[in-house]
């Protein structure tokens, strides 16, 4: 039942140049003065939400990947965020996992934003990818994930699979959705980040970026945390900021044992 610290990095990002990105994020890396185990910053965050991924893919033994085990060896942290793949022929909106041993794993974007092409430059994935904390559990996702609930839904155990009325067994803990979601759709990010949280019984961490990106899309940011009953702790809009947060699992537990609605959820099988 360890504390989990979080820090999130809700930031503007340089159209299409990588390395100023890199070296614009390194340095906010650099300034967190509490100690964290998590940094988060949004999705593709070294070029912005490009639909070039001919000429900003990188490979997975890339230089963005290397930045991201450089600093997570440096500063003893986990971190994460989505940038441009390609593997064989195929490109990836793929968020990284980048352990502070190096190591890491990956998430490739389920579902692929048609309204802006997406769809025609990246290949869809097919798994979630769900890591382990410190006895958290993580489901990782972004930014257009977050209208599909189904891609989301905790899948209770049965009760066979608990040992006591008191145990409680959900997949997750936390979801963290990273995200280019711009201004004009922001209340539709809120309403769901806090749809996810309530019923799914979990925290919720979006982080969004802020400015207009390069086809002058404005992006407001309002990057949250929210708890399992769906109350904010923490929000910001309109401007840059690095905000540092702890969650505790106690207080999620005694949430799920007080409400358990998650024993009332549907048995279902995801077919992909």
């Amino acid at each position: 039942m360890l504390p989990l610290t979080i820090t999130t990095i809700q930031t503007n990002l340089i159209w299409e140049n990588k390395q100023a990105n890199l070296q614009m994020l390194e340095a906010k890396i650099n300034s967190i003065q509490p100690p964290t185990e998590i940094v988060v910053l949004p999705e593709m965050f070294s070029t912005g939400f490009s639909m070039q991924p001919k000429l900003f893919a990188e490979t997975m033994d890339g230089e963005t990947v290397n930045w991201m085990k450089r600093m997570a060896i440096t500063k003893k942290i986990i971190l994460t965020g989505s940038i441009i793949i390609k593997e064989e022929n195929n490109y990836f909106n793929r968020l990284v996992w980048m352990l502070p041993n190096g190591q890491f794993g990956y998430y490739d974007k389920r579902h692929l934003f048609a309204f802006a092409h997406e769809n025609q430059h990246y290949t869809a994935g097919k798994k979630r990818l769900i890591a382990s904390v410190k006895g958290w559990k993580i489901n990782l996702q972004i930014c257009y994930d977050l209208r599909f609930p189904v891609w989301a839904r905790q899948a209770p155990a049965r009760p066979s699979e608990i040992a006591s009325d008191a145990e409680v067994a959900l997949e997750y803990d936390l979801i963290i959705y990273v995200a280019n979601w711009p201004q004009k759709r922001i209340d539709a990010w809120k309403t769901l980040l806090a749809a996810r949280a309530i019923e799914n019984q979990c925290y919720v961490i979006g982080v969004n970026r802020v400015g207009n990106d390069g086809n002058n899309t404005y992006h407001s940011g309002d990057s949250v945390v929210i708890n399992p009953l769906g109350e904010t702790l923490y929000h910001k809009a309109d401007e840059e900021d690095i905000n540092t947060i702890t969650l505790v699992k106690d207080d999620l537990e005694a949430i799920r044992n007080k409400f358990p609605f998650w024993k009332d959820g549907d048995d279902f099988t995801l077919m992909l």
